[in-house]
């Protein structure tokens, strides 16, 4: 006997489905760049590298009518330190940060997604 342990998703939630190649697949729609991504909606993200990853390119998050409870923001290939202005600027929000390779954000963010956690990831693209 075996067990079907496929998450159920939402319906219409966002889910990650690849990366790599300078984008993303996104619930069967593919994104070039980076990309900001929330549980119902996905668009793109004006940054194309690490240095521009500060609280002015963190408004597209603070203008919704609803905060994220987590913020994960994918650096790249691999991990590095977040700038601490970002770190101020959510904290001061209330908001948490959980700052990764964007591989590892892509994973967490879906899991967080499934189980209904107000969540937004914003990600850069990688190779």
């Amino acid at each position: 006997m075996s067990l079907d342990i496929t998450p159920l998703v939402p319906e219409g939630r966002q889910i990650i489905q690849s990366y790599g190649d300078g984008g993303f697949r996104i619930s069967d729609v593919d994104h070039m760049g980076a990309v900001l991504v929330f549980p119902e909606q996905t668009i793109a993200w004006a940054c194309t590298e690490l240095a521009d990853i500060n609280p002015e390119t963190l408004l597209p998050i603070f203008e919704r009518p609803t905060l994220p409870e987590i913020l994960l923001i994918g650096c790249g290939e691999t991990f590095t330190r977040p700038p601490e202005a970002v770190q101020g600027v959510l904290r001061d929000r209330g908001v948490q940060l959980e700052w990764m390779a964007t591989g590892a954000a892509c994973r967490t963010y879906n899991v967080l997604a499934i189980e209904d956690r107000i969540v937004a990831c914003a990600i850069l693209a990688v190779g």
